[in-house]
């Protein structure tokens, strides 16, 4: 008798609360309906950044939507399945968002690199840094379990060697771009880790990703909510419908100010970066600030990892149905940098405690990052 009241109010509520959905809806609409009228003039610099806002302001609020109801998800299924609904969901908006621009775009094959290098940039330097920084500044150290981040990090560090750096020394005979055995053997390689770490991670070792339990300091969970998770379920794809088209509506102006202003190629990288990373950064940044920096280990370094092994295969797999190269290798500075990155990441979560300096540092290689975009050769 007290379930019913209880769920009408709850999913009242939950629908006074999901007014970006019609936004998302009737934006699709539009966009659906008068294609060619929306995007005829965007060489006028007005237009196209009224265009330009408008769909990158929706899908990132979509994308933030689905953020939502994955953390309530998180909060009713605990570690790691509820980060791990999170990450999953964040990819595959990456994976659809990176898909887009690349069957629009007539000649970008870095597009793939570009996106990875960015996420694994902002996610590793940036998410990392603010995490650990703002979390910091209210108490001196924060504790994670060691097991859980050196299993991330196991991975991590082999997947992005060999989908990112070992390309470069490894060159395909059409030049850059990796031969077809090749993108074969990487495919079934990142698949296959990725799908051992989950049997790892939601099987025999899931305490892994859990609170330590020697933290005594009091984090700041509440009770589980109580109530039926398939709402959450629900309005989680209701907002990813939206943002499958959406996004490839978006590709069309990334693809204006690459080709024809000739912005630098890592601009549609960043771009699409930035849709994937932000949502999970907020999370992030929130769960440290509530002293349960646990969760946002599991989130930002899920989120690297589910990048690198699931974007990769499935930008091979779209590289050879559509005939569109792809070049992974990085170079010069962006090389240095992601060596780097990974360097100071094993560094920093060596010990299962982090302080303010460890946020300060991964900052200063996320501004470095930054100031590189603008100096490529």
């Amino acid at each position: 008798m007290t379930d019913g009241p209880a769920l009408g109010s709850v999913s009242e509520t939950s629908l006074r609360g999901e007014w970006f959905l019609g936004v998302s809806i009737v934006t699709s609409l539009i966009f659906i309906a008068f294609p060619e009228q929306l995007f005829r003039h965007l060489s006028h610099p007005f237009w196209f950044t009224i265009i330009f806002g408008w769909l990158f302001a929706v899908v990132l609020g979509s994308a933030l939507s689905v953020v939502r109801h994955a953390d309530r998800l998180a909060e009713r299924l605990k570690e790691p399945y509820g980060t791990l609904i999170l990450t999953l969901a964040i990819t595959s908006i990456e994976v659809m968002a990176i898909s887009a621009v690349m069957i629009h775009g007539e000649n970008n094959p870095t597009l793939a690199r570009d996106t990875l290098f960015a996420v694994v940039m902002i996610i590793l330097n940036g998410m990392v840094g603010l995490s650990l920084l703002l979390g910091a500044w209210r108490r001196p150290e924060q504790q994670h379990n060691l097991q859980g981040a050196n299993a991330y990090l196991g991975v991590i560090v082999p997947l992005a060697t060999l989908s990112l750096v070992m390309p470069t020394f490894l060159a395909g005979p059409d030049g850059p771009h990796p031969s077809a055995p090749r993108q074969l053997i990487l495919g079934v390689i990142s698949v296959g880790l990725y799908t051992t770490f989950l049997f790892l991670q939601a099987g025999r070792h899931q305490e892994y990703f859990a609170a330590d339990s020697n933290h005594h300091e009091p984090r700041g969970d509440q009770a589980p909510p109580r109530g039926s998770i398939w709402p959450h379920v629900i309005l989680l794809f209701a907002y990813m419908g939206p943002v499958v088209f959406l996004v490839e509506q978006l590709a069309l102006p990334i693809d204006y100010i690459i080709e024809t202003l000739r912005a630098p190629t890592a601009f549609g990288g960043v771009v699409m970066a930035i849709l994937v990373a932000t949502p999970e950064a907020i999370s992030a940044v929130r769960a440290s600030v509530a002293n349960n920096l646990q969760r946002s280990v599991n989130i930002f370094l899920g989120s690297v990892l589910s990048t690198i092994g699931l974007t990769v295969p499935a930008m091979l797999v779209i590289s050879r149905l559509y005939g569109h190269p792809v070049t992974l290798g990085l170079e010069h500075g962006d090389l240095v940098m992601l060596l780097l990155t990974l360097a100071v990441s094993i560094i920093t979560f060596a010990s299962g405690r982090t302080h303010l300096m460890q946020g300060a540092v991964h900052l200063v290689l996320f501004l470095a990052y930054v100031l590189l975009i603008f100096q490529q050769p």
